[in-house]
């Protein structure tokens, strides 16, 4: 994950050939992709190597703040992206104008904007909490499904709605990709020819293969009720936390020629 998304930030800085809206929302969404496996990891390494288990108060409540901040500005990001693919394809005579530098710095910032509100909403909810049935969460990092299992009879559930709001949020999110996907493939099939319907749909199916990736993996994790404690249930978090961040950027340069020859370039 560090390798793969540090080399993807560092070709779009560099290379600027890829100073493109595209590729500007990949360095933010591999930004958000080292953020996030930043936030669990490294705890859980070090709790390996030196056989302890346990995290500080403050560490715990870093650590669902950074999470949720990553985690709701890479979903943001990927919907942004999105709208860039459908612009892209569906109404390119007005890429340029819909799509412009300030426009995609305004998106960008929206995004990570959103992010930081929901994680600060979420995070200052959770803890105000009293938290009655011990301190030991059956997770390797702090999530707020395992958060609310300590929590006394009743008293999550001021937090149970605010994540109601947020996942109705994210499925909105999800309907605009879904109906966007619709109108893009519609165009492509329209495409005479069958080298430009194979570039338009080499553009797409990165994105929709990690898009696919982040929400089957988190949308797992996260609608489970608070009183369920299956351990292969708890595998999923570990999935939505580690595996996106690790194959997006394999996702994505795959199928990306410029990307391919920016970095092949930059390494030697």
């Amino acid at each position: 994950a560090l390798l793969g998304n540090g080399l993807i930030i560092s070709a779009v800085a560099c290379d600027h050939h890829l100073h493109t809206p595209m590729h500007f929302f990949l360095l933010n969404l591999s930004l958000t992709d080292l953020g996030s496996i930043c936030t669990t990891v490294p705890k859980a390494i070090h709790n390996s190597l030196w056989d302890t288990t346990t995290i500080s108060y403050m560490g715990c409540v870093a650590q669902v703040f950074y999470l949720i901040f990553f985690i709701g500005t890479e979903f943001s990001l990927l919907t942004i992206m999105c709208y860039d693919r459908y612009v892209a394809i569906c109404k390119p005579l007005h890429y340029g104008t819909l799509l412009g530098s300030r426009a995609c710095a305004h998106m960008a910032a929206a995004a990570w904007a959103s992010g930081f509100l929901n994680a600060l909403l979420h995070t200052a909810n959770t803890f105000s909490l009293p938290l009655c049935h011990g301190n030991a969460l059956g997770q390797f990092f702090c999530e707020i499904p395992q958060i609310l299992k300590l929590s006394c009879s009743h008293s999550y559930l001021r937090e149970l709605g605010l994540l109601l709001v947020t996942a109705c949020l994210v499925f909105g999110y999800f309907v605009f990709i879904v109906f966007s996907y619709v109108q893009i493939f519609r165009a492509v099939l329209r495409i005479p020819s069958e080298q430009g319907r194979h570039k338009a749909f080499s553009t797409c199916l990165p994105h929709l293969a990690v898009v696919s990736l982040f929400v089957s993996t988190d949308v797992v994790a996260h609608m489970k009720s608070p009183s369920m404690s299956s351990p292969s249930l708890d595998v999923v978090s570990v999935l939505y936390s580690v595996v996106p961040p690790t194959l997006n950027p394999l996702i994505y340069s795959l199928r990306n020629q410029e990307l391919k020859d920016a970095v092949r370039k930059m390494m030697t």
